[in-house]
């Protein structure tokens, strides 16, 4: 076996990898973060803590019956103080003690029900920060015990923020708590409860505490708050009188709380940090050389930049009116100057300070962010520079008249003085006294009493940083390398390891609520989206390398003796072109180089998959020089991950071209070689021409030229590719940054919105200009009936009973809060009205449709979707009201609602009420994108006006190509079938046939033959409305209608006449208005234009996933690509700069924003974006999508209320998480959902396992947990259900982690696989990818014995529990998942029934008469090993049969006395030899569909094999690339 650095033990037999080494340090020694690993369950059930609970507030089955003792005060003390305080050390929390008191609900069922703001203890409040810091670390919501008692929540905030009275007895450890849980109550400002107190914090009451100097300067600068200011403490004294208080605004909370914070952290970062004493001079520098740095310390400084960063870098919104929080507390944190004294401070360039000094430099990014603080709006690069100049202009003039000493810089001009040195050398001449003068008196920088003022470095450091020119953002974007190099690889303050467990914080920005500008929202998303994509990209080289096997040859030169599939040794490397810089840049316009490598060490199919690289694709250049003697185990143990691997550097480059060995071009795409001259490639050499990142290169021969650096361009020996799916972050990264040196124009309606302040309905239709006064539902209402449903608080007036329907939509409509039903407060406010009295008529117009035709092909495909109503709100039709009117709409959909008909439905209507807007549909998926436009292909909306771009459109389960190449081939041939028919058409009117040569002549044939021949008929009806007979004798194209199916004319009737011959002559205008769209295809005649003509004009519904928005942005915005719709799916599910992006995919006209609609469908209460590094989603939000975003902001949703996919009882597990989900009637009548599940007495149940063989969970490595005996139960029940006859197509295997299921995968491989009558499931997949799919049974394996990890996160719960029809049973264990707070409502209804698996064994056939509700007779299974036992004897004769019926023998009663050897499938064996070709080590990917119903396996070679962990770190991603398959 190999070892592989970074990635694990690689076991080649199994297919599988661990995703890290296993450690192998004793329990004590493991990092704090991997601890609650470490123990065992029956440790955790030992532990003292664990039996205090069980006596004192635990509720569960096992002590229900017994008494809890009283609240006892001392107890929380006592715990407090022996388990939760820390002393020593770094970790400010016992993790492994807080979490057993999690898990046990010490807040819920003790802290919080009696908590007393007037007795309260300083441990009891403690404690209770604790357990809410707790719960943001795990990522589950840590507000919603407190809802039923708000008012005493706004109490215990109180109490929380008066602990900082006894400053004085908290501890460092308690402080970095303290701190942590005032981090997460800024981040939860949605909610009310909170946000009413941490504003108030925020508020211009905190001017109170600045300096007079800082305070008047504020005021001059900002003339509107003078007013604000004196109405404020002019109430403030009202209310203090009222008290009966002296007034003293200065010393109130509101005033003090956020200074005292601040001068805390000050005396902590000056004296505290370091243990020796510090010699600081008179500049303020301290001494080098500290090696006793305290940890507790440094975190606590470390905590409070997060701290600071998270006030100015958020926008705090209420509903009426905005805060802009940076705008009250900038001058706080610039009047103590923060910044300056933490660039001065020893821990800054300290190397155990590298975290804090880059949280420095990003509070300081956010306290000089390019905004203007009146208006909220971002800065032109030419007003920052234009407020530098007036800034220092003004400098100047004071210094020209004040300060004699600085006449010099007084008249210099601004460019020769406005940088850090230039600017330190002019004030050096100060001396310390006219320094500090200048600074605190005339300038008012900082106050006369700061302790600082007395160090000279620190006031020329504050002057400085206040005078000096700023680097512009846009210029520091553009100068930054797009492609990860080995120095920011390798930061884990940057790009952590996947072990993060949210016990520190991190030099990133984050995803909350509210932005400060675009600028701000897109430079926060470049940030994390570029440092994501370094981290699958380090994780990808750390599999690669190992593979090649380096060592240092004889000549002293790296060689390799081993091979990889993704990379492979670089013969030669060469700088072919340096292009010149742009005007206004430095950087080389370009970089080009050559490539050279061999394949012949690959087999075929590799060779195929180097051949198949193609313009645009990343490659990466590695520099591998290992060392020349192997690293010992104690080295290798302390080396870092490039030092194991001997990785010297790394730059990325993109791919121009690729030649073979003869020159040859291949994969040639731009035209330079026509399809019938290509050639296969020669030799077993490539040359690929490659564009290196010019930012890096330039960055790297400055440093060759003033550092001396090493040339790393002559170094390179490796060449290494990725996965194209996984290979497309340059695109997106490219598309952000031009957005961002874009005049970037969001829709006016969407703009506030979007930023996340303003009124949250603001961009609802009810409040848009514009809108549709009447509006064509077409098929939407299947009968009158159906209409008075959905609008049953109007008094409907239909004339007709037919549909279909035009509604005039009235005023109530559109002002009343029912317009938007779904939203919870305006249900509550409708209950109060009497509808009866206040119905209002509502208006509908019905039509007799045109007769669409003779022909069968012209009749129109029709809905027959029922959308649902309600009594209070018509949910479905709603969001079809507010989608096709202008204007943002928000769709929630539970599972099985129907956002799919819904979103359907939108496009139809608006297609026929706006045909000359074209929309935009983006999902996140292939999958969800065909599944939309399959349905849209069933309505009433021509296929010619449908595109479907990028990979996934060949698997549309339809004849039919709507791909961009086979809408054009479609758009020929059908002008071919047309042309044909108007030569017909001619034939018929004894005209020569030559007008159908052309599209053009078909045109002038249309006007001059047929339009008039139509014209002169009207005339003369109009006079012979009288005689039936008439249309039938005189039609002119009666000839030519003679092949419809069924004569067009009776004679009987001259009105059903005239209405048929408008049918027929509708039939010909639209015949030559496609010739007319035709004509295009006619005269372009390459096929690259044909094809952009046809995305950019012909197109109506043109639909992609998210992904190929994001890489094709560039050249969507070259074709002049508009849109006036937007419609996303599965927006949930989409990281919020890939949402943002395809609103952005055309130019804004005269500058505004051309989108009308958008239309966004999505559930918040499944799972989110899959984010790989846990880093970014737990510290950065990185895995929250714009529609949560949306949605915690309170802007106005539609909630789908009716499910149609599973029993109602399966669905009660999960509807709770919703606000009024019910069941459509089908799902209770129907017999399938009526009659219960074969076998099994339930249709669902949990099944508890204890531990199995003495075990419970186990993690071969962190985070890959499995549980043999919950693999082992599970794929017995999957057996017993295949031999009662269940299809295995109907039978679905999940688990909430990675390791589990691959352990299931085996013991299916090796149980089922062998034996055809049993075969494999449809899938065994975790949760997480199977999120949007079904099936009628599922097995869930909750695996966890220990703690309940990344099941706490209710949206998983929520997808694990909605995936089934017709049987759910949950395997898990009971003691551990019954007590967790989060998902009670779901376990306290599967604990109703029996937690023994109970099997009805008088029922051997996959169907039954028997009801859902009759449970009788029902036997309970005691565990896995009698499971196992009625499998065996099950099996015993069902292989009997089997040989029976092999050789003839009819006669059952004999396999009793067949000697047939019984199998033991009890720990996975098979008793039998896999059948011959088989083989049982080989791992099978089910979720690939390899697997075909027989129970044959299709196994394929597999030569760089490793794992696809999806569940990691708590969190079901997948972490790392599979190979599996290819």
């Amino acid at each position: 076996m190999t070892k592989v650095y970074g990635t694990g033990t690689y076991d080649f037999k199994r297919h599988r990898v661990a995703e890290y080494p296993v450690e192998s340090k004793p329990p004590e020694s493991l990092p704090l973060s991997n601890a609650p690993n470490s123990i065992s369950l029956s440790e955790i059930n030992r532990d003292p803590l664990t039996k205090i609970a069980a006596d004192n507030w635990v509720k569960s089955a096992a002590n229900s019956s017994k008494p809890r003792k009283p609240f006892d005060a001392e107890l929380v003390k006592k715990i407090y103080n022996d388990d939760l305080l820390v002393k020593t050390g770094r970790k400010p929390v016992p993790l492994q003690r807080v979490m057993i008191l999690e898990i046990s609900q010490y807040l819920e069922n003790y802290l919080w029900p009696y908590f007393d703001p007037e007795t309260v203890t300083f441990e009891h409040v403690m404690s209770m920060i604790l357990m809410i810091n707790e719960k943001f670390r795990e990522n589950v919501a840590a507000w919603v015990c407190f809802h039923d008692r708000k008012d005493v929540f706004k109490a215990f905030l109180e109490r929380v923020l008066r602990l900082k009275d006894q400053g004085d007895r908290f501890s460092i450890a308690e402080k970095t708590n303290y701190l942590v849980f005032m981090i997460n109550v800024f981040q939860s400002l949605e909610d009310e409860v909170v946000s009413d107190t941490a504003l108030r914090l925020a508020s211009l009451q905190c001017w109170h505490s600045l300096s007079y100097g800082r305070f008047q300067m504020e005021l001059c600068l900002n003339p509107d708050l003078i007013k604000k200011w004196k109405k404020m403490t002019k109430a403030e004294s009202k209310k203090a009188k009222k008290r009966g208080e002296n007034y003293d605004p200065a010393n109130s909370l509101d005033a003090t709380f956020l200074r005292n914070l601040i001068v805390e952290f000050l005396e902590i970062l000056d004296s505290e940090v370091f243990f020796s004493a510090q010699n600081n001079d008179s500049d303020g520098f301290s001494a080098n050389g500290f090696e006793e740095v305290d940890d507790a310390c440094v975190l606590y400084c470390e905590r409070f930049m997060e701290f600071l960063i998270d006030l100015l870098s958020q926008l705090p919104t209420r509903r009426l009116y905005t805060l802009v929080l940076p705008r009250y507390l900038r001058p706080l944190v610039a009047d103590v100057a923060v910044v300056a004294k933490c660039h001065l401070s020893a821990l800054y360039t300290h190397q155990r300070g590298k975290l804090f000094s880059q949280l420095v430099d990003l509070l300081q990014f956010y306290e000089t962010f390019e905004i203007n603080d009146h208006e909220g709006t971002q800065l032109t690069d030419d007003e920052v520079l234009q407020a530098h100049y007036d800034r220092f202009q003004s400098f100047q003039l004071l210094a020209f008249k004040k300060v004699p000493k600085l006449r010099e810089l007084a008249l210099a001009n601004v460019g020769a003085i406005h940088k850090r040195v230039d600017l330190s050398k002019k004030l050096s001449v100060l001396s310390p006294k006219e320094l500090k003068d200048l600074v605190c008196s005339k300038l008012k920088l900082i106050s006369n009493h700061d302790p600082w003022c007395e160090r000279v470095g620190f006031l020329i450091e504050v002057m400085v940083s206040f005078f000096e020119k700023q680097k512009s953002q846009k210029e520091a974007i553009n100068a930054l390398p797009l492609y990860p190099n080995e120095q920011i690889m390798w930061d884990e303050s940057l790009v952590p390891s996947i072990n993060y467990s949210g016990e520190g914080c991190l030099a990133l920005p984050k995803l909350n609520l509210q932005f400060l500008t675009l600028h701000d929202y897109l430079l926060r998303n470049f940030n994390l989206f570029r440092l994501e994509s370094t981290y699958e990209i380090r994780e990808d080289i750390q599999e690669a390398v190992p593979h090649l096997l380096a060592y240092i040859n004889n000549e002293g030169e790296p060689a390799f003796r081993g091979w990889s599939r993704m990379a492979v040794p670089i013969k030669q490397f060469k700088i072919t072109e340096v292009k010149q810089p742009n005007i206004g840049e430095v950087k080389p316009a370009a970089v080009t180089a050559t490539v050279t490598y061999s394949i012949s060490s690959y087999r075929s199919h590799i060779r195929s998959e180097w051949d198949a690289l193609k313009e645009h694709d990343v490659l990466f250049l590695l520099s591998i020089r290992p060392s020349f003697e192997p690293l010992s185990s104690e080295e290798a143990a302390k080396a870092t991950v490039p030092q194991r691997l001997g990785l010297q550097c790394v730059r990325g480059c993109e791919v121009i071209e690729i030649r073979d060995e003869e020159g040859g071009l291949m994969n040639d795409f731009t035209g330079r070689i026509k399809r019938d001259e290509w050639k296969p490639p020669k030799g077993e050499l490539r040359t690929v021409t490659v564009a290196l990142d010019s930012a890096q290169y330039h960055m790297d021969v400055t440093d060759i030229a003033e550092k001396g650096a090493e040339d790393v361009y002559g170094t390179f020996n490796v060449l290494m590719r990725r996965k194209p799916k996984e290979n497309n972050f340059k695109a997106i990264l490219e598309s952000i940054r031009d957005l961002m040196n874009e005049t970037c124009i969001v829709p006016d309606w969407l703009h506030n919105i979007f930023l996340g302040y303003g009124n949250p309905s603001a961009a609802q239709w009810t409040n848009m200009p514009d809108l549709l006064e009447t509006v064509d539902f077409k098929d939407t209402f299947l009968d009158a009936d159906h209409l008075r449903e959905c609008f049953s608080t109007y008094q409907v007036c239909v004339i007709s009973a037919k549909p279909p329907y035009r509604i005039r939509l009235p005023k109530t409509l559109k002002n009343n809060a029912q317009a938007l039903p779904g939203n919870k407060s305006n249900i509550t406010a409708s209950n109060d009205v009497d509808v009866s009295a206040t119905q209002e008529r509502l208006i509908v117009e019905t039509y007799i449709p045109p007769d669409p035709g003779p022909y069968p092909q012209d009749k129109p495909k029709q809905n027959g979707v029922r959308f649902t109503p309600t009594q209070l709100s018509f949910i479905q039709v709603g969001a079809i009201i507010s989608g096709v009117q202008p204007g943002l709409t928000m769709v929630v959909g539970p599972p099985g609602t129907g956002k799919t008909d819904t979103a359907v439905q939108i496009l139809n209507v608006l297609y026929h009420n706006c045909p000359s807007q074209r929309t935009l549909i983006i999902t996140h998926s292939n999958q969800a994108l065909n599944d939309l436009f399959e349905k849209i292909m069933e309505r009433d909306v021509p296929a010619r006006y449908l595109l479907r771009l990028g990979q996934g459109e060949q698997e549309l389960a339809t004849d039919l190509d709507f791909s961009r190449q086979g809408r054009v081939n479609a758009m020929l041939v059908r002008r071919l079938e047309l042309l044909s028919e108007v030569e017909r058409l001619a034939r018929s009117l004894q005209l020569p046939e030559d007008v159908g040569y052309t599209c053009e002549t078909a045109g002038y044939f249309w006007l001059l033959h047929v339009y008039s021949r139509w014209e002169q008929f009207l005339a003369a009806c109009a006079d012979n409305k009288d005689k039936p007979a008439f249309v039938q004798d005189r039609f002119p194209f009666k000839e030519f209608f003679s092949n419809a199916p069924q004569p067009i004319f009776t004679g009987e009737s001259f009105h059903k006449d005239m209405r048929v011959a408008k049918g027929c002559f509708r039939h010909l205008k639209i015949m030559f208005q496609e010739l007319e769209e035709c004509r295009a295809f006619e005269l372009l005649k390459s096929t690259v234009d044909r094809g952009n003509y046809l995305t950019t004009k012909q197109a109506k519904i043109v639909a992609m996933t998210c992904t190929h928005a994001a890489l094709k942005r560039k050249d969507f915005l070259q074709l002049g690509f508009k849109y006036d719709n937007l419609l996303m799916e599965e927006s949930a599910q989409i990281l919020e700069i890939e949402t943002f992006i395809p609103m952005l995919l055309q130019r804004q006209e005269d500058g505004y924003a051309r989108l009308k609609r958008c239309i966004l469908i999505g559930d918040h209460h499944q799972l989110p974006p899959v984010v790989k590094n846990m880093a970014f989603q737990k510290y950065s939000h990185m895995d929250q999508s714009l529609f949560t975003r949306f949605v915690r902001l309170g802007i106005p949703y539609i909630e789908l209320n009716a499910q149609g996919r599973a029993r109602p009882s399966i669905a009660k597990l999960y509807n709770w998480r919703y606000r009024e989900l019910g069941d459509l009637p089908y799902v209770k009548h129907d017999p399938i959902f009526r009659k219960a599940n074969a076998g099994f007495s339930y249709d669902y149940q949990l099944v508890d396992v204890p531990e199995y063989n003495g075990r419970g969970e186990s993690a071969p490595s962190p985070w890959f947990y499995q549980n043999e005996g919950e693999a082992e139960y599970v794929v017995s029940v999957y057996i017993y259900m295949r031999l009662l006859g269940y299809p295995a197509n109907k039978i679905s295997i999940l688990t909430t982690y990675n390791g589990q299921k691959f352990l299931i995968r085996d013991v299916i491989s090796r149980r089922c696989v062998p034996y055809n009558f049993i075969g494999p499931p449809h899938k065994v997949a975790t949760v997480d990818k199977f999120q949007g799919q079904q099936n009628d049974f599922i097995l869930l394996s909750l695996v966890r014995s220990r703690f309940v990890g990344h099941l706490r996160d209710v949206r998983r719960l929520v997808v694990a529990m909605s995936r089934a029809r017709l049987g759910l049973y949950v395997f898990c264990n009971r003691s551990l998942f019954e007590q967790c707070y989060e998902l009670q409502p779901t376990f306290q209804r599967l604990l109703q029934r029996p937690d023994r698996l109970a099997l009805n064994f008088a029922e051997n056939m996959p169907v039954t008469d028997r009801n859902v509700e009759d449970t009788e007779p029902e036997y309970l299974v005691s565990g896995v090993e009698e499971m196992a036992s009625i499998v065996n004897s099950r099996m015993y004769q069902a292989r009997a049969r089997s040989l029976l019926y092999q050789f003839g023998q009819g006669d059952s009663t004999m396999v009793n006395d067949m000697d047939v050897e019984r199998p033991n499938l009890v720990n996975g064996e098979t008793g039998q030899a896999p059948p011959p070709g088989s083989n049982s080590e080989e791992g099978m990917d089910m979720e690939e569909d390899k697997i075909v119903q027989n129970g044959d396996v299709q196994v394929e070679n597999h030569d760089e094999v490793k794992t696809d962990p999806e569940v990691l770190a708590d969190g079901d991603v997948d972490l790392t690339a599979t190979n599996m398959g290819e």
